[in-house]
């Protein structure tokens, strides 16, 4: 494997500084591969998770560092014989530059192109609901402790699979415009990694919650921000159109622990969110400061456990008013509310359980009703048992086939089909991660 990366030094070395105009600094020698294969270091402590000087200059997308996955990444992940970690240029909620890291996993028997394929191989862009605030919970790192059933699945279907961080070095949960571009910009890279990949690869993307947050955004900015790329599809699980929303719904629940950790998010985008923050949140007492910002350093599931059940308002000196005042509007408007930076122009196939319990049905039903009087293609499938936990496994068969399907160019259907469903699973198919154990029951 390292030998791999030793041949894709030179030729990758050259297409990342061609995307470097005007800049004298050469990329640094550490971002292929020289890190101890057995050494495992979260983000926050790894040097390797950091960009080159200049890298502004480069190209969204254009690849800065690239390494092949340290420690037993491949051993653990199922179909597998390869995997990259690939940093690379994006941009942030704000449009300036950024970067981000997304890793890549080639399949141990990766699929023959079909007839009607247009280009090599298949890729699919795989977001995870990893919904923290804290950058050591990012995929890259966290694959290592829980391997995620659905990206062995996909291998197993031969096709490649790219699974970002698309929460950026910052961990900006819930910003979506970081989320989509992130998402994008991981999909040009390993396009331009090679790894038996071309533009002219077939390529679809799902996730579901967190993950389908990213999704929906990316194939909402897609036509502006990213217009040469040409997704085959999207499956998009449980979404959450609305952040506002699901604030609402899920303070004083048990997934009330999701609603700090998504404030969070956004401040590190947003700095007049962050001073919001300081001057409007209590510093004394049980509902405190402190404890709120301790969520920067949960991952989910130790953000649930630490904020289950508790009214999040009550942090506030302003209790529920803070949700809607000004500047927590603002940003919410600009990166918290789908629907409103373009139409996507790819096939969606979307599921939602009608009894969601982290973002109300009604949410999605608008959104769906706004891509389709705008011309979009969606087949939206309202589940009429489960909740928002039961459907990321409801749905998972029924995803896996609709992917298959635009993968395989066989998936022609246009314009819009909504429809309720009673499907109900009680064991998933796949073999479930410890995540996805914890995440979703």
């Amino acid at each position: 494997m390292r030998s791999t990366v030793s041949s894709l030094a030179c030729s990758l070395l050259l297409t990342a500084t061609s995307a470097f105009s005007g800049v004298e600094t050469a990329l640094e020698p550490r971002q292929y591969g020289t890190m101890n294969s057995t050494t495992i270091l979260p983000p926050s402590e790894d040097p390797w998770y950091t960009a080159p000087a200049g890298f502004e200059h480069a190209q969204p997308g254009a690849v800065l560092r690239l390494r092949a996955a340290p420690g037993n990444l491949t051993s653990i992940t199922h179909n597998t014989t390869a995997a990259y970690h690939i940093l690379y240029r994006t941009t942030n909620s704000r449009y300036k530059a950024a970067w981000a890291v997304t890793t890549l996993f080639v399949p141990k028997t990766p699929a023959q192109p079909r007839t009607n394929s247009t280009g090599p191989n298949t890729l699919l862009s795989y977001q995870i609901p990893y919904d923290s605030a804290d950058v050591d919970a990012s995929p890259s790192y966290a694959l290592y402790a829980s391997p995620y059933s659905d990206i062995g699945t996909a291998l197993g279907q031969g096709w490649y699979v790219n699974v970002p961080d698309y929460e950026g070095p910052s961990a900006s949960f819930t910003a979506g415009v970081q989320s989509g571009h992130a998402t994008l910009d991981a999909v040009r890279a390993v396009l331009n990694t090679g790894f038996g990949l071309s533009p002219k690869t077939n390529y679809a993307m799902w996730g579901y919650s967190g993950g389908a947050l990213a999704s929906e955004w990316a194939a909402e900015l897609q036509i502006q921000y990213a217009p040469e790329l040409n997704f085959k599809g999207a499956a998009l699980g449980g979404l959450t159109p609305n952040v506002t929303s699901v604030l609402e719904t899920i303070t004083g629940t048990a997934l009330a622990g999701l609603a700090p950790a998504g404030i969070l998010g956004l401040a590190s985008q947003y700095p007049e969110l962050e001073q919001y923050l300081q001057e409007n949140l209590k510093k004394t007492g049980q509902y405190n400061i402190t404890r709120f910002y301790a969520a920067r350093n949960e991952t989910l599931i130790g953000s649930i456990g630490a904020f289950a059940n508790q009214d999040i308002t009550e942090y506030f000196t302003n209790g529920l008013a803070a949700l809607t005042e000004p500047i927590p509007m603002m940003v919410t408007n600009k990166d918290g509310l789908m629907g409103y930076h373009g139409v996507p122009q790819i096939p969606i196939f979307a599921y939602k359980a009608i009894k969601d319990e982290v973002s109300p049905v009604e949410d999605t039903d608008k959104l769906v009703t706004r891509y389709c009087e705008a011309g979009a293609n969606i087949w939206y499938q309202r589940n009429t048992v489960g909740g928002h936990s039961a459907e990321s496994t409801n749905g998972n068969a029924r995803a896996l086939q609709f992917l298959t399907g635009v993968l395989d160019g066989v998936y022609n259907s246009t314009g819009c089909k909504i429809e309720n469903v009673t499907i109900a699973i009680s064991t998933s198919p796949l073999k479930r991660s410890p995540l996805r154990e914890d995440l979703f029951g």
